[in-house]
């Protein structure tokens, strides 16, 4: 990622910092010069926020989203002035089994963030909230681009479409500066959930094992590196500054839809592995079976281009699997 001017001595909130995305945003925002407070709810030692270092370079605040009053009082006592909202419960499995406590989460801990920020008007002055394309829920019309409606309908879908709607009201009702973004499948080093596609494979080659393929492998998804994605945001909020996107959602991506057999495949090539056949256990449920993005919005509107091809991207990322198997 190129290092523009602004971020130095910004004060930033990243939720989710323990994430995969939340871990190369934060470690960027160090890097460009920001003062950073994280809000974590549990503690992760393996998380690559950890594992770094990064969190011994940043404020943390321990705290779930679901508590209104502590999301205020890091916001208003780190004086804030942009905000991350990445923090979520991201697993559709988990979604579909504990649903109220991914409501609560993704919905109630959206509305905390929102109205904390509009509380501190004098502070906040941009909110990016992750959303998802989950959210656009099932279309015939393929890709979706931003104007497609939210009709997400499984729980994980429908907590990201209503954490939409919760900050397009507040854009469109107080004026809130907020924006979202709806990514493809972030892959990438520091995934440490193995039941996804590309972390799964990446195991599996190192063990000279056979992938498993939960779906049938012919679910198409958009496959989005995570060093793009942090990149994506931090450029949406530059942007911010000097266009007014209040309300506004952009895609991010690659415009290269890949299905699941086909991803194993380019996975296990990074890897040195192509010979081994995966495993398809057709065993998945609860989710679209095509969804992929148009992101010529940000790309016209923002400027923006992801940086890494999808082939150099999986050579990082099996490279960081490599080293973190080594140390493990």
């Amino acid at each position: 990622m190129s290092a523009p001017a602004g971020w130095k001595n910004r004060n930033v909130l990243v939720t989710g910092a323990t994430g995969l995305l939340g871990s190369w945003l934060t470690q960027e925002l160090v890097a460009r010069g920001a003062n950073v407070t994280c809000l974590v709810r549990d503690q992760v030692p393996k998380s690559r926020l950890v594992t770094s270092g990064v969190i011994t370079k940043v404020a943390v605040v321990r705290a779930p989203l679901e508590d209104f009053q502590e999301v205020l009082r890091a916001l208003n006592e780190y004086e804030i002035e942009c905000v991350f909202h990445l923090a979520a419960q991201t697993i559709v499995g988990t979604a579909s089994r504990s649903v109220l406590s991914t409501f609560e989460a993704n919905i109630k801990g959206t509305w905390n963030v929102l109205e904390a920020a509009r509380s501190l008007p004098q502070l906040v002055k941009r909110v990016v909230v992750a959303s998802s394309d989950k959210a656009y829920g099932e279309h015939a019309k393929l890709p979706y681009s931003e104007d497609a409606p939210l009709v997400g309908r499984f729980p994980y879908d429908a907590s990201k479409a209503c954490a939409e709607l919760l900050c397009a009201s507040y854009a469109a009702s107080f004026r809130l500066p907020v924006v979202t973004t709806r990514c493809g499948n972030l892959y990438g080093g520091g995934d440490l959930n193995y039941s996804r596609i590309v972390p799964g494979t990446i195991r599996s080659a190192l063990l000279g094992e056979r992938p498993i393929v939960r779906s049938n492998g012919k679910f198409v998804r958009d496959y989005f590196y995570v060093e793009d994605a942090a990149g994506a945001y931090l450029h949406l909020a530059e942007q911010m500054l000097v266009q007014d996107l209040h309300g506004e959602a952009f895609n991010f991506g690659t415009n290269e839809p890949k299905n699941v057999l086909e991803m194993v495949a380019l996975v296990l090539e990074a890897a040195g592995r192509p010979e081994l056949e995966p495993v398809v256990l057709n065993q998945a449920s609860n989710e679209i079976e095509r969804q992929f993005l148009d992101c010529t919005k940000a790309r016209t509107k923002l400027g923006w281009t992801p940086r890494y091809s999808m082939q150099e991207a999986l050579k990082r990322t099996v490279a960081w699997y490599r080293e973190h198997e080594a140390r493990a």
